[in-house]
């Protein structure tokens, strides 16, 4: 039960004050009666927590945090927002209602939104957070959210598995997370239409399908590069040919690339021209490697080197950069190439990593000079100096 006290007026502004490190705290002890010296240490860590990934409740007074650990699998304001816009309709029950960032924009496309969280405290800790943040549409039940749903009927069921398991520790396949959602999905599509499901981004993709069924699009969901989130869509009577969208929210917007999984096509191949193209990560995790070539007119630098290349330059989800040069990987090309102390270097189909390319050739990390170090279309080994577009 979480102590109603927190919400004291002075003790909000002391939790969103404190700048100085939680263990001074632990050691000045509360400054408040009935306020214990780690409930506050929890509330400030939380919040600092995310700072970043969450700045509506950062930013919002009597939001209560739970511990560290029941926000490690929350999603971001950016995915919840995007995986809000993938479903509409009367009713909506998430049956892994944590935190609640997911409900909470659930609820602006939906009249009716259930929050079922097994932790009676997280539960009373959302119930709190949904009345300050004025969500009066969503309603919490301290449940099993799995046995619930299945005595009733939704337009949308929503889960997001927890990824943690009590003997196996942090798992990632879909049968090890609770609730184990594949023992269960026949039941689930018998209870709603559509049925939205959020899992780890390190689920490989084939692995996901195997598991499950009636799926019909699957969404990978990265920020700023970093594959945060896989989401699969699952309709009832689906017969249409599954679809694979990738986004990538960057600074500057989005990078969307779309197929279809069973789509086939061909890459062509060249050695590095005068532009090149690096995809972002959400590609990467798609796989889609010849698609993207066939579909953007670009040419692959090897079957194994996912790196791209043109003549003139074009649009492309991910990253673009100008070929300087291109230099043989040999010890007496490469001294005479490298006339710069700093790189940003990155491989691809190389067999030397990062680290010991910087430890053998003595470059810093940093400045305006990138370094590809590839296996080009002849199997040779190369370095492509580069500069971004």
């Amino acid at each position: 039960m979480i102590n109603k006290g927190l919400l004291h007026s002075a003790v909000q502004e002391f939790i969103r004050s404190y700048n100085e490190a939680v263990s001074k705290l632990a050691f000045a002890g509360s400054p408040f009666k009935n306020i214990a010296v780690q409930e506050l240490m929890q509330q400030i860590e939380s919040r600092r927590r995310i700072e970043k990934k969450l700045p509506t409740w950062f930013e919002t007074s009597n939001i209560i945090y739970p511990p560290k650990l029941n926000l490690e699998q929350t999603s971001s304001e950016t995915t919840a927002k995007y995986k809000a816009s993938l479903v509409s309709g009367e009713t909506l029950a998430d049956i892994t209602g944590g935190f609640g960032v997911d409900c909470f924009f659930f609820a602006e496309r939906f009249t009716s939104v259930h929050h079922f969280e097994v932790n009676t405290d997280l539960s009373e800790i959302a119930q709190n957070n949904f009345k300050i943040l004025d969500r009066p549409n969503i309603r919490c039940k301290a449940e099993d959210g799995l046995n619930r749903v299945l005595n009733n009927e939704y337009s949308v069921i929503y889960a997001d598995p927890s990824r943690r398991h009590d003997s196996k520790g942090k798992v990632f396949f879909l049968h090890d997370c609770l609730p184990n959602i594949p023992k269960h999905i026949s039941e689930i599509l018998t209870h709603c239409n559509t049925f939205l499901l959020k899992t780890s981004p390190m689920l490989d993709i084939s692995v996901g399908l195997d598991e499950l069924q009636n799926v019909s699009e699957i969404h990978i969901v990265a920020v700023e590069n970093e594959v945060k989130e896989l989401l699969w869509l699952l309709q009832k009577n689906n017969e249409e040919p599954l679809k694979v969208k990738t986004i990538n929210f960057t600074k500057s917007g989005q990078e969307q690339f779309d197929f279809e999984w069973e789509e086939t096509s061909k890459a062509t191949y060249s050695l590095a021209q005068k532009y090149l193209y690096e995809p972002n990560a959400a590609i990467l995790k798609s796989g889609a490697f010849n698609l993207l070539s066939d579909k953007l007119k670009l040419n692959k630098l090897n079957r194994n080197t996912h790196l791209y290349t043109s003549e003139t330059l074009k649009d492309f989800p991910g990253r673009r950069f100008l070929i300087e040069k291109v230099i043989p990987y040999t010890k007496s090309e490469m001294r005479l190439a490298l006339n710069f102390r700093k790189a940003n270097i990155a491989t691809r189909n190389f067999p030397e990593s990062v680290a010991t390319l910087r430890k053998k050739w003595k470059i810093a990390d940093g400045g305006n000079v990138y370094l590809f170090f590839v296996t080009n279309l002849n199997d040779k080994k190369e370095m492509l100096i580069c500069s971004k577009v």
